[in-house]
Formats: C-alpha cells, structure tokens, sequence
C-alpha cells in the first residue's frame, strides 16, 4: 500500500520536529521545546507514556497499570505546538526526510526538518524469539498484565490439581535474568505467595511456592557491584528465592526449562510460569538508519551516535534513549531524558542562529540506580556511595514518586504502596482469561487458520 500524506498536520510554518516514540526521551523531547518555534509531531506505537521501571508491580498486583501509563496526548494536551499520533513508525527516509507509519493496515508519511528517535528497546532472547511464547518478557503493560495472569493462574490451577507432579510444576515461579527486573519480580514474587494469598487457598499452600531466579552471570545485579550483589541475594534468600546462577538457559517451552550449567551439564525445571528478564534489542529503526547512511550498530542493535547524540551525515537526525549506544550510558530513563535535554537544548540553540559546527558533545551525569529486593530492603549505588535496606528502600520509593507523570498519578500509586507495604493486601489482583492466555490462544488460532488453509488434497492425504 502506498503510504499517504499525513493530512492531520496544520499549516506549515514553522521547523517540523517529529519524535519516534513517547517513552521517558520522546516525551522529555517533547516537553522542553514547548516554548521553541516549532511544530511538533509525536508518533508512538502505544497511547500512553510508560514508566518501565514500575512494571513489575503492575505484573505483581501492586499497582494498576492506568498509574504507570498515563495517557500520552492528555499529558501534552495543554502544549499546543505538538500533535500526537498512534502509529507504528516502519521506515525513515534519510533522504526524502519523511517517516513512515502504520495504523491498522493505513500508511501515512510525515514529514520532518529535525528527528529525533526515541523509539526505545524490546526484549532479547538472544536469536531465540520462540521462548516468549512461554516466558513474557516486561517491556509492556501487555506483558505485565500477562505475566499476572499467568502467576495467579498458576496459583488457581494448583488449587484444583490432584496430581502432585502437577502442582509442584504449576508452584514453581521461574525468573530468568538476575538484574534489576529480576530480581523485583523474583522478590515480589515470594511475597506475594508468602504473604498476599498466605491462608487464602483450601488444598495447597502458597507460602510453599517455590521461586527461582537464574541467571548465566556469575553475579545478582552486577552493575551494582559485588558487595550490594551480595545483600540483594542475601535478602532473597532470605524470602525463599532460590538463586542459580551461571546457569545459562537453552530451551524454554510450555512445562519448563532446559538449562546449562557452568560445568556443561544440563538440566530440566519443571516450571508453568516463567519470566523473561534477561537481555533488550533495540528497536529495528536502527537497522533502517544503518541500511541508509553510515551509522554503526553494536551487537544489541542500537546506534552508534556522534558526540552531539546525531548520526553520520545527517545532522538534524538525532538519536536518544535505549536505542542510543554512548559509551557510560546505561539503558536507564535517566539516560534517556539526559538525552533529550541535550538535543532540544541544541536544536533550540541553532533555531536562535548558531552554528552547527559549534555543537557540544553530550556529557551524562550519573544519578545513580537503585533496585528494590522486597519490602522495606532496596539497594542503591551513587557514585561511590552504597546503600542498602530500609534507607535505600526509602530513596526508591521517593525517586520513583517523583519521576511519575501527573500529581493524580503520583498520589494514587502513593496510597497503593501504602496498602501493600503496610499490609499484606494487594489491590490489582483481577486477572482475565484473555490476559494469561492472549498469547498461546492466538498462537493456536495461527496454527488452526494455517490448517484451514492448506490444500484440501494436502488435508487428505
């Protein structure tokens, strides 16, 4: 289908700056050119602005998804130089200088005069995309709402198994990727067995669950360095959370794993959830720029940028975020706004008539990370300064308050701490069947229609 002109665009009369994405560097592009003489369009393949790091609790019950997600083009509403579109960006023509974008089976081109790519990073299963079938990732409020639905299933089908092999099977929670991700959802795990639905069931008993976090690393977070490792792991354990490390996964289908140990031997577990926390790749947009210009890739697929976050040859396109490849610049929202501050800082410099040859080379500041392992015990690193337990626990939860979008949102996840921290409660527990089960129905609605297709003599014989 040819792709055609985005007509929802007004008069054009200013510089045009579209933006890839609404993660936390599309929507800080975003908002720090409202007051520059540009128009803006914002193209995003989701409604909403996402805060990733909170995830987990929407996967764990903690939190409702609406609190982490707040609708994009209401967050932007009140700006009135930028127009936000629902579409799925497919291409950028470098040379044209235009994206294109689908939406339900319509393209659309939009034109630009600056780029700026925010279009963030999926999940890895390095070159092996099938394991997602059985091990969602949490990249998306899709997964989150999945990977709920599939933890209290679980719990629901082990109520009602009469076979111990079974249940035991269905009881056993497998996190695969011992990082920040991981190790929240291991944690949040084991106390939503051990605590939430403690008492709550007639043939099993959930404390009993078994939680196991893998990772072929021979470390938790190892970012965060040996000693923090430590006390994470020391905490987990603590809540019952087995860790297996160097432990590397091979084979993932619907009733378990196949792993790898450091020895080489291999070894099955047994598990009805798993979850995927083990490795990103950025988004495909990279490929695209690299196929037109002499952009670079690293091995996760992102770009590797000139000093000013620009690519080669084209410098009113500029890349930030998951997608950027800087050297000491993790994949974190920190980078990401960091990121967008720069570029629109820049842009807004030579729309005041500075030369381009005069850019300054982006220059990041380390903030600090932070991991939370259960209630009341967190670790964080800043700089050469260490914390860990309740005094960390704390500075997660203000820093993440604050980082929310919205006054609303920020006191209704407030009080959703307070009743599960405080508690054993946990107020999002609702799950449907469409949530668990999305994924493998439509897989089996592939393979049916796929059948139904084939040749009636094929059928036959």
């Amino acid at each position: 289908m040819t792709p055609q002109p985005d007509t929802t665009a007004g008069p054009e009369h200013r510089h045009r700056v579209v933006i890839i994405g609404s993660g936390f560097g599309g929507l800080n592009a975003a908002k720090k050119l409202k007051r520059a003489d540009v128009d803006i369009t914002m193209i995003a393949r989701t409604t909403h602005h996402l805060f990733q790091p909170l995830l987990y609790q929407v996967a764990t019950g903690i939190i409702s998804e609406g609190e982490i997600a707040p609708p994009t083009r209401v967050v932007l509403r009140r700006q009135r130089n930028v127009q936000v579109l629902l579409g799925d960006v497919t291409h950028i023509d470098l040379a044209g200088s235009y994206v294109v974008s689908d939406l339900l089976g319509h393209s659309y081109e939009t034109p630009f005069e600056t780029l700026i790519v925010a279009a963030g990073a999926g999940q890895s299963y390095f070159g092996n995309d099938h394991f997602a079938e059985f091990a969602p990732g949490m990249k998306s409020i899709d997964d989150a709402l999945e990977v709920r639905g599939r933890i209290l299933s679980a719990f629901e089908q082990a109520e009602r198994s009469s076979d111990p092999e079974r249940r035991a099977k269905l009881l056993t929670f497998t996190v695969i990727g011992a990082g920040p991700t991981g190790v929240e959802m291991a944690g949040q795990i084991a106390e939503l067995a051990s605590h939430t639905l403690k008492g709550s069931f007639r043939h099993i008993d959930s404390t009993r669950a078994r939680v196991i976090l893998l990772d072929a690393a021979p470390a938790v977070l190892p970012p965060f360095g040996e000693k923090l490792g430590a006390r994470a792991a020391a905490r987990l354990k603590k809540l019952g959370v087995e860790i297996q490390l160097g432990a590397m996964v091979t084979d993932v289908d619907r009733n378990g794993i196949t792993v790898k140990d450091a020895d080489g031997t291999h070894r099955r577990i047994e598990s009805a959830c798993k979850v995927w926390s083990a490795g990103v790749s950025a988004s495909g947009l990279g490929s695209d720029l690299a196929a037109q210009s002499a952009v670079e890739l690293d091995r996760a697929g992102r770009v590797k940028v000139l000093s000013d976050l620009s690519i080669p040859g084209h410098p009113n396109v500029f890349v930030i975020g998951d997608m950027a490849a800087v050297e000491g610049v993790p994949g974190v929202a920190q980078g990401a706004i960091q990121g967008a501050t720069h570029v629109t800082r820049t842009l807004k410099a030579e729309l005041r008539g500075a030369d381009p040859a005069d850019r300054k080379p982006f220059s990041y500041f380390d903030k600090g990370s932070m991991a939370t392992v259960s209630r009341f015990s967190a670790v964080a690193k800043v700089g050469p300064v260490e914390m860990s337990g309740l005094i960390a626990w704390f500075a997660w939860l203000v820093l993440h308050l604050v980082y929310l979008v919205g006054f609303k949102t920020k006191i209704s996840t407030l009080l959703s701490w307070i009743i599960t921290f405080m508690s054993t409660g946990r107020g999002q527990l609702t799950i449907t069947e469409q949530q668990a089960f999305a994924r493998t129905r439509l897989e089996q609605l592939a393979i049916a229609a796929a059948e139904a297709n084939r040749p009636a003599s094929r059928r036959a014989s």
